[in-house]
């Protein structure tokens, strides 16, 4: 079921964005649809797709009080110790405008602005993702954002999982619409008469979802493009197998296609973990996607050492990296491309997932080498702030003037130049002679 192989018979696939001309051009007509005729295309796509027939899509109060009577107390009470814990993380990487005075009353600086208003897309209809809900939503609220709507498909009455209902009250979403798919997110990026206009949608979604992301950017921003899940467990001689092998199962539970991959020099290690997904994946629900997920793209790697291992988990670039060795933190410099890091064997995936407080919205499809993991940075814009003096300016009037030239704008020379100089050599000096 997951082969064990030495590592010089791994070639890397970096999975990027599936590729579907039908997709796409079916998201292109719903797209001009949406934009041209409002509501009224937009409450057929929710008919057609999301099956629902409703002449309003926005969750009412009433809604969600009902929803909270449904949910146990302890599901509130795990909410909000994940809230708890993902604020207190994100609120660490807030940052502040600032001004620096340089020289001459040269001032210089960069404005902090959070986003106006955000769109977060949460999956749904029978399934509940309440933990996608807060990942998405909490760090906007850590930076500021001022409104944050959030979509997410009904059921076939028209109503909304309760546990991402209040999910959605709990982390602070403004607004809640009942749509789902591709034509949520083409409400938010172009806003019709029942959904406003959002600056960037966030959230993650099947291959509808994500063509739909990628078409729409441009007229909104997107967080990332996101593939199916990825676990990378670097393991020693050391490491217990049971725990291995519940990772690695976890990982693959999500989806045939989510990748499971342990990296090991130890041979030993990889038939016990094999024996031990024999015998754990017999209890699982799921075990039919995890058989699928396991031989279609998980795998063992033996390799040489774990220097060996750490190479090629670069090269892999994994949305999860788990350090599953004795001193875990020796080997922490070594690692250049990945989405999470998780050290030591009381580490596993989905405490990241859930409760620990660093952000499960990660690259994937070996874009760790390029991406990060989402942050408040994603949620708030830059503006850089520049202030100089007439001497200040003359300092370095004449190199700007040279390199205007040198790109052949002689007006953004003289920008410069009736500024510093005097004379002759200005241009309104030079109409002043001619008239």
């Amino acid at each position: 079921m997951l082969k064990i192989m030495d590592y010089s018979e791994f070639s890397v696939r970096h999975r990027g964005l599936f590729q579907n001309p039908e997709i796409e051009e079916q998201i292109r007509r719903m797209i001009k649809d949406i934009r041209e005729k409002g509501d009224k295309a937009l409450f057929a796509y929710i008919k057609a797709f999301d099956k629902a027939d409703m002449d309003n899509v926005e969750v009412s109060e009433g809604e969600i009080e009902e929803a909270y009577k449904k949910v146990e107390p302890d599901f509130l009470r795990a909410v909000r110790k994940a809230k708890q814990n993902i604020t207190k993380y994100h609120e660490k990487q807030r940052r502040n405008s600032w001004i620096s005075e340089e020289h001459d009353g040269i001032l210089l600086g960069q404005k902090i602005t959070p986003i106006e208003r955000v769109g977060v897309y949460v999956p749904g209809g029978t399934a509940s993702y309440p933990s996608s809900v807060l990942m998405t939503v909490i760090p906007g609220r850590v930076a500021g954002v001022p409104e944050i709507v959030m979509c997410t498909p009904p059921a076939k009455d028209g109503g909304i999982n309760p546990y991402t209902l209040t999910a959605a009250r709990e982390a602070g979403v403004d607004k809640i619409y009942k749509i789902g798919g591709a034509q949520a997110v083409i409400a938010m990026a172009y806003g019709t008469e029942s959904v406003p206009k959002v600056y960037k949608i966030f959230g993650p979604g099947n291959i509808y979802v994500t063509m739909a992301k990628r078409l729409v950017y441009g007229a909104v921003d997107i967080d990332m493009l996101a593939g199916p899940s990825e676990v990378l467990i670097i393991a020693d001689n050391k490491a217990n197998p049971r725990f291995i092998a519940a990772d690695l199962l976890s990982q693959a539970e999500h989806d045939p296609m989510a990748s499971s991959i342990l990296i090991t020099p130890s041979v030993e290690l990889a038939h016990k973990v094999q024996t031990e997904i024999g015998s754990q994946i017999e209890g699982l629900p799921r075990k039919e996607i995890i058989r699928e997920s396991l031989s279609k793209m998980g795998a063992v790697l033996i390799v040489p050492d774990i220097y060996r291992a750490l190479e090629l988990a670069n090269e892999i670039a994994p949305e999860h990296l788990e350090l599953q060795v004795e001193d875990p933190f020796r080997y922490l410099g070594f690692i250049k491309n990945a989405g999470a890091i998780f050290l030591g064997e009381h580490s596993p995936e989905p405490l990241g997932d859930y409760l620990a407080g660093p952000n499960h919205v990660l690259p994937t499809g070996g874009t760790a080498r390029f991406y990060s993991v989402l942050s408040v940075d994603d949620y708030v814009k830059k503006s850089s702030i520049i202030y100089y003096s007439r001497q200040g300016l003359e300092e370095i009037g004449e190199d700007i003037i040279k390199l205007a030239h040198v790109e052949g704008l002689k007006a953004h020379a003289n920008s410069i130049e009736v500024r510093i100089r005097e004379g002759a050599n200005s241009v309104e000096v030079r109409r002043g002679e001619e008239r």
